[in-house]
């Protein structure tokens, strides 16, 4: 229990700090200590579900979050999403952490790219954004990460909307599949209730300090940092996954 809150606490604190979803945080230590990557998935699913609502309230209270242009991107998600406990039980843990490593590849090479605000943002397409949900949440949930981390470079690249736009909608994508993803993840048998619940509640807590500690930051210093993070947990996960013990 007390390993368990101070993995939570540390989750939180790096997400709120690093502007990402405990998913690439909180999998990743998983691993190294000892759990299999499907358990992981399932306790990291709990986590970004109290995380993400908790998130989205805080959101909502600002008047960022504008729940009729995020509703046809969260239906799509929690529609994929729920696909994701069948895909975990019938897929292997080398073939998730080959997704899940692609997801980190594709943050890294984001840094390298830089899309222009557009001047003017195109109307909401609910159609679109429902079929990129759907994609994204069957994706995402099945390795334990929020989805923000595809939903961002689409929206942004793609479909041309701001940032903030994005931002916003990607949050309320994450409340509803990651939502549908636990439920899909129970009924496979994948989640490990005590757990998740222990280290989604204490990560509430890190996320307080490590958003502070983001805003006292360079922005310059703070996008360093977290481009060696993900280039750390590509190559640890890799590590993990496919040379320790072979």
């Amino acid at each position: 229990m007390i390993s368990a809150i101070i993995i939570g606490i540390f989750v939180g604190f790096a997400s709120g700090f690093f502007g990402i979803g405990g998913g690439t945080v909180l999998v990743p230590i998983l691993l190294f200590l000892g759990f299999e990557f499907k358990d992981a998935v399932g306790i990291s699913v709990t986590q970004m579900m109290l995380s993400s609502m908790y998130g989205s309230y805080l959101n909502f209270k600002k008047g960022l979050l504008k729940i009729q242009n995020g509703l046809s991107l969260a239906i799509g998600g929690a529609i994929g999403a729920a696909l994701s406990g069948y895909i975990v039980k019938h897929t292997s843990k080398e073939i998730l952490g080959a997704v899940f490593l692609t997801l980190v590849f594709v943050a890294i090479v984001r840094f390298f790219i830089t899309v222009p605000e557009p001047k003017e943002e195109p109307p909401i397409d609910n159609k679109k954004l429902f079929f990129i949900g759907l994609f994204v949440g069957m994706i995402a949930i099945s390795v334990g990460v929020g989805g923000a981390i595809l939903i961002t470079p689409i929206l942004v690249g793609f479909l041309h909307y701001r940032l903030k736009t994005t931002v916003s909608l990607s949050l309320f994508f994450v409340v509803f599949s990651s939502i549908s993803g636990f439920i899909s993840q129970s009924l496979a048998g994948h989640i490990d209730y005590s757990k998740g619940f222990t280290i989604g509640l204490a990560s509430l807590i890190g996320t307080y300090f490590g958003i502070k500690l983001y805003h006292a930051m360079h922005p310059k210093h703070h996008k360093k940092f977290l481009l060696v993070w993900y280039i750390f947990v590509f190559c640890a996960t890799t590590y993990k996954l496919y040379f320790q013990g072979n």
